[in-house]
Parts: C-alpha cells; sequence; structure tokens
C-alpha cells in the first residue's frame, strides 16, 4: 500500500485507552481496543502458518468429490476451480487485511469507521451469526474425525452419548486455545502446518500410486456454469474469513508491506486449498459415493489404509481445531464489539456454547451433513459479500485522502465520536449494505428456498455472491462520500471552549 496511507495511520495507534492490558504474555489479554506501536512485533511471515492453518480441514476432500460427483467436473476443472477460488476469496482477505495494521485493530471494530458506531451493529450482528454456523460445520466436522479414528482403532461405533462427548470435547479444546490468543495460535498453526503438510505427502503419493489415473483423466469435462458455481462454492469458505482478516494483520507495524501481507495470505490458503480440493475430486472417481456419504469424513476409512487414515486423521483433527479456535477468537473480538461486556477470552464462550447446541443438531437430527454444508456455504457468502463491497470502498477512500483510523474515536460509542455521522449511522453504508444483501439473496438458489432472481444468468451461474460485492461497492461508491460529523462538532466544541476560555473576565 502506498506510504502516505502508512503515515497518516502512524497516529491512529500509537496509544491505546487507558487501562488496556499489554498482550505480551504467554495468553493475550487484549481486546478490541487497537494495539499501540510498541506492540507492533509482529511479522508479515506469521501470516504464511495462520492461512494454511486455517485451511487445515477434510471438509475441503468432500467439496473436491462434490465437484466431481455433483457438478461433474473433471480433474483439470476441479484444479481451475481450486485455484481460482483460492486467489479470489484469500486474494480479497488479504486485500482487507491490511486495513489492520492501518488501524491496529480487528475488523469488526474497524468496521465502526465505515458504517458508523450503531449502524456496525447491524451487519456485525449478521457475520456473527454465519460465524456461529462455520463454527459449528467445523466442530461436527472435526468431531465426525474423532468418532472415525475410535472406529479404526478400537472397532468403537457411534451412538449418541459417544457424540455428544466427543463433540463437547472438541469444543473445549477449541474454547482453550482459542481463548489463550494470538502468540499461542501462532505457535500451534506453525507445528499443525509441518505435521499436516507430510501427511498429506504421504496421502499423495498412495493416491498416485493406487488410483486408476485412466478413469481419472477420460471423464468428459462438466458445463461452464458448473465450474463457475464451483468457484463461488469453493470460495464461499474463504470470503467468510475476509472480515476476521484484519484481527491477525493489527499487529503488524506499519512498515510491513501490503504486497506482502496478500502474497502472505494467498500462497499459505492456497497451498493447502488446491492439492486437497484435487485429492477430493481424485478420491471421488475411486468411491463416487463420498460425496455422499451421511458424514464427511468416515470415507477416508474406506479409501486409506489404517495405518495412513488414523494419522492424517489426527493431524486433521488438530487443523480443525485450530481453524474453529481461529474463528473463536475472531468472534471473540465481534462479541466485544456488539456490546458484550466480557473480556475477550470469556466472550469466546458463547460461540462455544452455541457450536456445542447446533452441533448437536446436525449431528443427531439433520438427515444430510453435505446438503446442509453447501447451502449454508451459499448463504455464508452472500451475508459477507454485502458488507466486503462497502468496507473494500471505505478502505480505498482512506487511502487515496491519507484519512487515518481514529483509535479513540472507534473506543468512543457516544456522540462525541468521529464515526457517529448522523444518528449514529452512516447512511450511505447501510443503504449500500442493505440493498446488496436483498439483492444477493434474490440471486440465491439453495436446498431451502429460491430468490426471484434465481433464474438469471447470475443466478444460474452461482454468481450471487459476487454480485453482491459488486451492488454493495458500486453503490458505496456512487452515494456522496460520508462525512465524519462526529469530528467536527468535537472539534467545534473544543475551538469554541478554547475561544472561551482566551476571553477577558468582565470585571
Amino acid at each position: 500500500m502506498a506510504p502516505h496511507m502508512d503515515d497518516a495511520a502512524n497516529g491512529a495507534t500509537a496509544s491505546s485507552p487507558s487501562g488496556a492490558a499489554d498482550s505480551e504474555g504467554a495468553i493475550e489479554t487484549r481486546g478490541i481496543e487497537p494495539v499501540p506501536d510498541h506492540e507492533r512485533h509482529g511479522r508479515v511471515r506469521e501470516l504464511f502458518p495462520t492461512w494454511v492453518a486455517a485451511n487445515i480441514s477434510v471438509l475441503l476432500l468432500t467439496m473436491g468429490a462434490a465437484l466431481v460427483v455433483f457438478n461433474h467436473l473433471n480433474f483439470w476443472q476441479a484444479l481451475v476451480v481450486a485455484a481460482c477460488a483460492a486467489v479470489v476469496s484469500f486474494g480479497l482477505v488479504g486485500i482487507l487485511s491490511v486495513s489492520g495494521k492501518w488501524g491496529g485493530a480487528p475488523g469488526a471494530m474497524l468496521s465502526r469507521a465505515t458504517f458508523g458506531v450503531r449502524g456496525n451493529l447491524f451487519p456485525g450482528a449478521i457475520l456473527w451469526v454465519a460465524r456461529f454456523g462455520w463454527e459449528t460445520i467445523n466442530a461436527v466436522t472435526g468431531a465426525y474425525a474423532v468418532l472415525t479414528v475410535l472406529d479404526l482403532l478400537f472397532g468403537v461405533k457411534s451412538n449418541t452419548v459417544l457424540i455428544v462427548i466427543t463433540l463437547f470435547v472438541f469444543v473445549a479444546c477449541t474454547f482453550l486455545v482459542s481463548g489463550m490468543g494470538r502468540k499461542a495460535l501462532n505457535v500451534c498453526n506453525k507445528w499443525s502446518t509441518y505435521l499436516f503438510g507430510v501427511f498429506s505427502v504421504l496421502v499423495l503419493g498412495y493416491l498416485i500410486a493406487h488410483i486408476k489415473w485412466s478413469e481419472v483423466f477420460s471423464r468428459p469435462a462438466g458445463s461452464t456454469a458448473m465450474l463457475i458455481a464451483g468457484i463461488g462454492t469453493i470460495a464461499a469458505g474463504g470470503i467468510s474469513w475476509v472480515p476476521t482478516g484484519p484481527d491477525f494483520a493489527r499487529y503488524l507495524p506499519h512498515s510491513a508491506s501490503g504486497k506482502k501481507i496478500v502474497g502472505a495470505t494467498v500462497s499459505g490458503a492456497g497451498v493447502v486449498m488446491v492439492p486437497m480440493v484435487l485429492m477430493g475430486a481424485v478420491m471421488a472417481v475411486a468411491a463416487p459415493g463420498l460425496a455422499d456419504a451421511p458424514d464427511p469424513v468416515s470415507f477416508l476409512g474406506d479409501i486409506l489404509p489404517t495405518w495412513l487414515a488414523v494419522p492424517y486423521l489426527v493431524t486433521a483433527i488438530v487443523g480443525m481445531l485450530l481453524i474453529n479456535s481461529l474463528s473463536m477468537y475472531s468472534a471473540g473480538f465481534t462479541a466485544q464489539t456488539m456490546g458484550v461486556k466480557l473480556p475477550r477470552a470469556m466472550a469466546v464462550s458463547i460461540n462455544a456454547v452455541i457450536s456445542l447446541v447446533g452441533g448437536l443438531m446436525l449431528m443427531l437430527v439433520a438427515k444430510s451433513f453435505l446438503s446442509s454444508f453447501i447451502t449454508f456455504l451459499i448463504l455464508l457468502a452472500v451475508s459477507f459479500s454485502a458488507w466486503i463491497g462497502v468496507y473494500a470502498v471505505d478502505m480505498a477512500r482512506r487511502r487515496v485522502r491519507a484519512v487515518r483510523y481514529d483509535a479513540a474515536a472507534l473506543m468512543d460509542t457516544g456522540r462525541t465520536s468521529r464515526y457517529w455521522y448522523v444518528g449514529g449511522f452512516c447512511w450511505q453504508a447501510m443503504t449500500a449494505w442493505v440493498v446488496a444483501l436483498v439483492a444477493g439473496v434474490c440471486f440465491t438458489k439453495c436446498d431451502w428456498f429460491s430468490g426471484p432472481f434465481s433464474g438469471t444468468f447470475v443466478g444460474k451461474y452461482g454468481l450471487g455472491w459476487a454480485a453482491t460485492i459488486v451492488i454493495s461497492a458500486v453503490l458505496m461508491a456512487v452515494l456522496p462520500t460520508p462525512r465524519e460529523t462526529g469530528a467536527v462538532v468535537a472539534e467545534t466544541a473544543e475551538a469554541e471552549a478554547e475561544a472561551a476560555e482566551a476571553e477577558p473576565v468582565p470585571a
């Protein structure tokens, strides 16, 4: 990013609110308050294992299989889908993560500058609810992985009591790791990246040696519509990380390169996404039924030998635990931004409880995991996309005009806040967000409903999420540039007070 933006932002985090906890210990105690300069010791390279860990999920195998079984794509089309999805989704994550080093605050907090102190509560609530769903899906997948390992090693079959215990333990471990904060997550991410990388290479080698590649490469190509729709489905998971990208960049110094932030983010995600989606597509040729399996994990025990399936699943369990820990880490910030009066580590407990309850419903009540998951991904992408377009335009304006994020104003929820706008709402951002969100839903088609515009080109090609980003961005760009009226009011009041003090006292 341009140096002048960084220079302008230097004052944004020079100090934190009084009493803000230092987060240099083993357990991070800092909440939503912006990180002061003297704590900006992060390095861009730390983002690489972070986004590797954020994608260590066997769900990518299932989604790769779905590209073959449901979208009827061949190997080369699956490769295109995986590569495009990684670049598009995590490219957005990387670009918007740059705002984290500008303002030194979580994305949910910086969003106050875009939507207004009160206005931010509305998109924040939608993102928070969507985050609940994502954490629930990951918790369920992790629990299924544990159940599969128990079955492979000890022949223990799944039952209701075991499901409850397994899910509870998984969510509890997630809560503990996410509560420890950034440093603990960085260490866990680093070692899980190494372990998962080793076992993924072993699995890939096994597939190369045992899969009938003639059948893999002889599959006919699918339609262009299904290819484009596949990109949207795979990219939805990455898009859900966009608002939380600044959370992991807020400890970076102002001098950190924006291009390197984007590069580390995309490469970290892509190095996992692309091979895992391809592995799932290859596995689907050998076992077409895996994409329609009752759970997203047990098929590995049928395709891989036990000596390889068990350690691979164990590393995947660790990976999925980290995915949920990263998600809950950011969810704690969202909860605080929404007004939850708890420390970040304790605010995470709200998401942990909801993940547990939602996970039990999905494992014990839902009939089809995959169909529920795909539907969730479609709605997830739309709900996050409306926020992305508005936030991105606001970021671009700040870069061009060298307008910094004001640390004090971000923490101020009263009328004197620079981000009070009109009644606490930035009506331009709110208008663009609402219109785009409604339009995105209208273009959407899933198992639960079909929007009135789902039969159009955008709907048929699964581009509702892309249309949502474009609509919100265009509206935000063409509407009048928001005026930070709270700042003007505060400055006027201060000037009047100084003038009054300067006047001579009458006799």
